[in-house]
């Protein structure tokens, strides 16, 4: 399956006032897409269609309320006609023990986690069903792993994952033109620890290795356009996910040090955080206390595989023809 050209597409985009949201608008703006851009803090979002210009429009919503969804896709039709791919990026997180947390923070991760993504893929596909098109939720590679003091985290992408297999499953019996790709970022250089519920006694920071958000922005794009089931982003977070399933009992006994990783010692706690009023969005990325690597190889060669299977033959061509001139000179 393929889709239309980027330039020639409609792509509502969630959670885009801040991070990977962020970073995905703008380049889909800058590419010649035409953007939705919906997420809660209504301020930052009409500065940001005000940068992006009239391919852009906004719509205040929280993902988690089935309603404002409806009015996300209600104004991609009133706006642009409708839309050709739906974009599920709005997340939160919360660090510390499981044990710690209380109720109404957990329940309201779920609700923007989950529930949000269920929201939007359900409401997009009503409409791609029709038109064609793709669905790309925002996973991570905590789908497949588990995280200390990430608990609900990852069992929010967890259940992503069974959630956006299943509808692509569904899609598949009924012969709908619509692709589902599931994005799963590793560490990604956004504001989302500093803006985190904190129950640790330090501001959490992420493990690394540390991607730029435009690796996963171009990943999402990619995938409007030549749809990928899975990509993880990130060649660090592919060894992570692919070592857990070789020897998930020695990924256990990491547990002290994954959450040793997660603290930045020398920050001070910032407990609140903005799980449940938004606040000081606006930034695509964050201030790691460690290098953030420029491009993922992993993710790009995953992106383009016979580009790069064609460019590792030609090298392997090269290297055989250089080493049959040494092998012919005379001694």
């Amino acid at each position: 399956m393929k889709h239309k050209p980027l330039h020639e597409q409609v792509i509502v985009i969630t959670g885009a006032s801040s991070g990977i949201g962020l970073a995905t608008a703008r380049m889909a703006a800058k590419r010649g897409a035409r953007v939705v851009l919906a997420a809660r803090s209504g301020d930052v979002l009409a500065e940001l269609a005000n940068e992006l210009g009239p391919r852009a429009v906004h719509v205040v919503a929280d993902v988690g309320r089935r309603e404002d969804v409806l009015a996300i896709a209600d104004e991609a039709r009133a706006s642009f006609g409708g839309f050709d791919t739906w974009v599920n990026v709005a997340g939160v997180t919360v660090y510390g023990p499981l044990r710690e947390i209380e109720y109404a923070d957990h329940e309201r991760l779920i609700q923007t986690n989950l529930w949000g993504t269920v929201n939007g893929s359900l409401i997009a596909v009503e409409h791609l069903r029709e038109h064609g098109g793709a669905l790309i939720n925002v996973g991570s590679i905590a789908s497949d792993l588990a995280f200390p003091f990430q608990g609900l985290y990852a069992t929010s992408k967890h259940a992503v994952k069974g959630f956006t297999d299943t509808l692509r499953m569904e899609l598949i019996a009924e012969g709908a033109l619509v692709s589902v790709t599931l994005v799963k970022p590793a560490s990604i250089d956004t504001p989302l620890p500093q803006r985190a519920r904190n129950y640790m006694d330090h501001e959490p920071t992420l493990p690394p290795p540390i991607y730029p958000p435009d690796e996963a922005a171009n990943a999402i794009l990619h995938a409007a356009v030549h749809p990928q089931r899975d990509i993880i982003v990130g060649g660090g977070g592919k060894m992570f996910v692919t070592g857990k399933e070789f020897a998930p009992g020695l990924y256990d006994e990491l547990a002290p040090a994954i959450i040793a990783l997660q603290k930045r010692s020398e920050a001070p706690r910032a407990p609140s955080g903005t799980l449940h009023t938004p606040a000081g969005a606006g930034q695509e990325r964050g201030d790691p206390p460690i290098y953030v690597m420029r491009t993922s190889a992993y993710t790009r060669a995953t992106l383009h595989p016979l580009t790069t299977l064609a460019i590792a033959a030609g090298l392997a061509t090269a290297g055989a023809l250089a080493l049959g001139r040494r092998a012919k000179r005379p001694l």
